[in-house]
């Protein structure tokens, strides 16, 4: 008899944008709970977190307001899946141009260089239809996805161990001004994924599906390991306590006495 497959929990930093969009497309996805995360509590209680598109400033703000932003470093510290998708795309980046003054706290980890309005403005916002990367085409579906981008970030470079999954090629007008032929949209470093666009703002949950995979693959790896952890073959043996050291048997303890030494 098949074992039913246990759920699996993902949360979605719920602090401003579209974290409500994330969660519809996550109910809809078999063996998932979805839970907004606001408290470090909840962060905790996650195996996997989704940091949404929205003000990445205000964003910023309201974490560091919250005091979630060290609790969020830790998170990534802990080596646990993120997945940031547009302002959440600028959160992960190690390095992002185009910064307001005073700049915002970024969490790092995915060493990548972002330009935060690659785009432009919110009047700038376009939809296009995009190559879909072989890790979205196995869930099935067209070659292809539909991609929204407002205001939008782009990576401008990438380091080793990061790799690119989907890139938007610019139009004649846009390659004039920006002085390139392609953007990367797309990336995936571990245990960490970041899109420029918003699949959330689309019925396409494949980009999601991938993500819950990533969760429940990084959870497999760690019950595995957990499991090969060598236990103490002496469970409640004294700490530091040599092992060569030899064990008294009670039966040792029970001598004679030894006789009294005459004065």
């Amino acid at each position: 008899m098949a074992t039913a497959q246990l759920s699996t929990r993902v949360g979605v930093l719920a602090l401003q944008g579209s974290f409500r969009e994330h969660m519809t497309l996550l109910n809809a996805i078999p063996n998932v709970e979805v839970i907004e995360v606001r408290t470090k509590e909840e962060l905790e209680s996650v195996s996997g977190l989704i940091i949404p598109g929205g003000e990445s400033t205000t964003m910023a703000h309201i974490a560091e307001r919250w005091g979630l932003i060290p609790e969020l470093r830790s998170f990534a510290k802990l080596g646990k899946p993120i997945w940031g998708t547009c302002a959440g795309m600028i959160f992960l980046a190690e390095n992002a141009e185009g910064q307001k003054q005073g700049g915002q706290a970024l969490l790092g980890g995915l060493n990548i260089l972002v330009s935060r309005n690659f785009f432009g403005a919110q009047i700038n916002s376009f939809e296009t239809q995009l190559d879909a990367p072989e890790c979205i085409k196995q869930y099935g579906g067209p070659s292809d996805f539909r991609a929204l981008f407002i205001r939008a970030p782009a990576v401008l470079d990438t380091s080793e161990g990061v790799e690119p999954l989907a890139y938007y090629h610019l139009t004649q007008e846009e390659r004039r001004l920006q002085g390139r032929e392609s953007v990367i949209v797309a990336v995936r470093s571990g245990v960490l994924l970041a899109t420029a666009f918003h699949p959330e703002l689309t019925t396409d949950t494949r980009w999601h599906q991938l993500f819950v995979d990533m969760v429940r693959q990084h959870a497999r790896q760690t019950q595995e390991r957990n499991a090969a952890t060598p236990k103490l073959s002496c469970p409640g043996r004294i700490p530091n306590r040599p092992l060569d050291m030899p064990v008294y048997a009670k039966e040792f303890m029970k001598t004679e006495p030894l006789p009294a030494h005459s004065t």
